[in-house]
């Protein structure tokens, strides 16, 4: 009976013990509420709240449905940390375990899953065209970012809405794009398809233009053929491969307005070698088109084309073609024959005026373009074309777009003067019409070497001209449309009214 009372009371004493507070050790109970935010393709902020005052925290996480105990691990004394370095569009499963004491932890908590962002798909850069010819062009990217993907062209005439171009799918940075239409201005833009639902924005518009069709030095049954002229023929749109000019003094055809351009073959360039003309590259096409305004007070009422003269530098030699225009002015059509053209207009003094034009025939080009009984270009002498057009030396122009050898500074070349630039002295506005109305047939070498002793180059010395000499055949001549007697020789058909007085104002003051 004594040892069942002791026994007793060993135990009340053991009770009483362990309900003494001081000695309690509180429980460590799992963190709640857990929480992700800042989700992006590689990482997420994890959250918690703990009822614990005291303690740090373990994590462990890994790819949705991965054993416990087989994860990735980090521990942490805050209520929040990032969780970096991950997997994009991936499915993760978190689990948090309190650190109350080092021999008083939590159970972990339920499972936590999120998922990260899908990857960004990125646009592409220096998104470039080359190779670019008149119907093709080879447009190349970067793309340094996208890991896969496909990427997608739209592309369409500039300006072009997106949605409304052609599109066309590659796997690489590249694609020769063919089928374009010459000299014209295209937009592009590229995307990449990551995956499905997962796309770029469009890149940055690229644009270039095709380049135009090139030019056929060959004399074809066409003008069209030979692709001088872009879009629609009668709108004498010059090729970009043409370099446009114009003469200091105008060479009278009945009034015609002319448009002059040469076109140089691909690569090569004209040479320097005097004041007169330069030295031209086989395949040189040099072209000059005669129209009449309908309505010289109206512009609007439209031209009529009447006839394209073309020297082509051939094998080292010039040949001369003559194309006349239909009366539709959609073609013109070779002919070495000539022909006659009634032509009407109404003047700039509002008055109708009426010619019968003549267009020569290859005989009579040949008379004023001969010299020593070779064909020869007349009027691009870069004297003749040293002056400015709108605002912009043509010299220099040929300087500036490297079109020209030898010459660097249009100074250094002396200009023929403006026959009607009134500021300059009588003799040299009437020597300088004689030049270009005259001197190819007048000069050493030209159709009239052996008929006549003038020499009407405007360097040649007056008194080595013998203008004084000729003076009352050059008036007779000069106010005379007779056939081979009146002069200009061909070309003309009726008086050129402002340039005869001009001659017959400087030819009266000498004696």
């Amino acid at each position: 009976m004594l040892k069942k009372t002791g026994l007793l009371l060993m135990l009340i004493i053991f009770v009483l013990a362990c309900n003494n507070d001081d000695d309690l050790v509180a429980a460590c109970d799992a963190v709640t509420n857990v929480s992700v935010n800042d989700v992006t393709d590689n990482s997420v902020t994890i959250s918690w709240d703990d009822a614990n005052t005291t303690g740090s925290y373990i994590l462990e996480y890994g790819i949705a449905g991965f054993p416990l105990g087989s994860g990735t691990t980090l521990s942490t004394t805050n209520t929040s940390t990032a969780l970096t370095g991950l997997d994009d569009n991936a499915t993760y499963d978190v689990y948090i375990q309190t650190i109350c004491s080092e021999t008083n932890v939590s159970m972990y908590t339920d499972v936590f899953t999120f998922t990260t962002s899908i990857l960004p798909c990125e646009a592409v850069t220096n998104l470039n065209a080359s190779m670019i010819t008149d119907t093709s062009a080879l447009i190349a990217w970067e793309d340094t970012v996208n890991v896969t993907g496909t990427y997608e062209l739209e592309y369409g005439a500039s300006g072009f809405t997106v949605g409304s171009g052609t599109s066309v799918s590659v796997t690489e940075t590249s694609i020769e794009i063919t089928g374009l239409n010459p000299y014209t201005d295209y937009d592009v833009y590229v995307k990449v398809i990551c995956e499905v639902g997962n796309e770029s924005s469009n890149s940055d518009v690229l644009s270039f233009t095709t380049l135009a069709i090139p030019v056929i030095p060959e004399f074809r049954p066409t003008l069209s053929e030979l692709n001088l002229f872009n879009g629609d023929l009668e709108n004498l749109e010059i090729t970009p491969y043409g370099f446009e000019y114009d003469l200091s003094t105008k060479l009278f055809t009945d009034y015609a307005h002319k448009q002059r351009f040469i076109v140089l073959p691909t690569g090569e360039k004209l040479t320097y070698v005097n004041d007169g003309l330069p030295l031209f590259p086989d395949n040189t096409i040099i072209v000059k088109t005669f129209f009449y305004n309908n309505d010289e007070t109206d512009l609007t009422l439209g031209r009529n084309i009447i006839e394209t003269r073309i020297l082509i530098k051939i094998d080292g030699s010039w040949e001369t073609g003559n194309y006349i225009w239909n009366a539709s002015q959609t073609e013109a059509t070779l002919d070495s024959d000539g022909a006659t053209v009634p032509v009407s207009w109404v003047d700039s003094e509002g008055e109708s005026q009426s010619i019968n034009y003549e267009i020569p025939s290859s005989v009579q080009c040949f008379i004023c373009h001969s010299n020593n009984s070779e064909t020869t270009p007349i009027g691009p002498k870069l004297r003749t074309l040293n002056f400015e057009v709108n605002g912009s030396n043509q010299l220099q122009a040929l300087i500036d777009n490297e079109m020209i050898n030898g010459l660097s500074d249009p100074t250094s070349v002396n200009t023929l003067p403006n026959s009607e630039d009134t500021s300059l002295t009588l003799d040299r506005r009437a020597r300088a019409y004689m030049d270009i109305n005259c001197a190819h047939c007048h000069t050493q070498g030209g159709f009239c070497e052996e008929q006549s002793t003038l020499r009407l180059s405007y360097e040649t010395a007056f008194g080595e001209s013998n203008i004084l000499e000729r003076k009352n055949s050059i008036l007779t001549r000069i106010q005379n449309t007779i056939p081979e007697y009146g002069m200009p020789y061909i070309g003309t058909t009726i008086l050129h009214d402002e340039g005869v007085a001009l001659l017959l104002e400087y030819l009266d003051t000498l004696d």
